[in-house]
């Protein structure tokens, strides 16, 4: 669990702070329509407090076992999140596989799923 816990942990430091930064300047920085750029900081943000609510949640399983079942909806997203970053990746859009997320997804689920 704590493994588990440590991976999403350092994925919202990275994605949330260091590459957060260089995202929103790439995105600032874009054509896109006032709207398309709000939505894409919405759901960048979204994801990091994902991956903050899947390492607290797992911190707090690993402190108290009882309550186990709570890590099935963080397995269950985390499985669904990386199984969508490979399809989508061995789809048309190939380099959502040189980025992080299928592997901090996959790695979050498995981990958190051997911790039970």
């Amino acid at each position: 669990m704590m493994a588990g816990a440590i991976i999403s942990l350092a994925g919202v430091v990275f994605h949330g702070f260091i590459g957060g930064k260089i995202y929103m300047r790439n995105i600032n920085e874009s054509g896109m329509e006032p709207l398309t750029k709000a939505l894409s900081h919405v759901s960048w943000h979204v994801f990091t407090i994902f991956l903050f609510i899947s390492s607290v949640t797992l911190i707090y399983l690993a402190h108290n076992p009882e309550f186990t079942i709570a890590a099935y909806p963080v397995i269950g997203v985390n499985f669904l999140g990386a199984a969508l970053f490979i399809f989508l990746g061995l789809g048309k859009h190939r380099v959502l596989l040189s980025m992080p997320g299928a592997y901090l997804m996959g790695s979050t689920a498995l981990l958190a799923w051997l911790g039970i």
